[in-house]
């Protein structure tokens, strides 16, 4: 099962951009999801900056195991998750 978060149509709201971030990684923790796939899209690059940022947190980083970029297409990563 792989879980899949596309910030195209919400790229330029910040605070939305958190909230589904947050959504996706609650809904990868009750399924127990394995990979989640962020697309922030190719564009300038910022969306994707944010979105590491963000993985970047210390209160976020605990709550995964690995981030994969994509080598084939630049817009798009994959959070890969551990659970016991």
């Amino acid at each position: 099962m792989k879980l899949t978060l596309d910030l195209h149509d919400i790229y330029n709201r910040g605070d939305e951009i958190e909230r589904a971030l947050r959504r996706v990684f609650d809904e990868a923790a009750a399924k127990k999801a394995p990979v989640v796939e962020i697309i922030p899209g190719k564009g300038s690059g910022q969306l994707k900056k944010r979105v590491l940022r963000f993985l970047d947190r210390k209160d976020v980083k605990p709550l995964y195991h690995r981030v994969e970029k994509d080598s084939k297409n630049f817009g798009r990563l994959f959070v890969h998750f551990r659970w016991k």
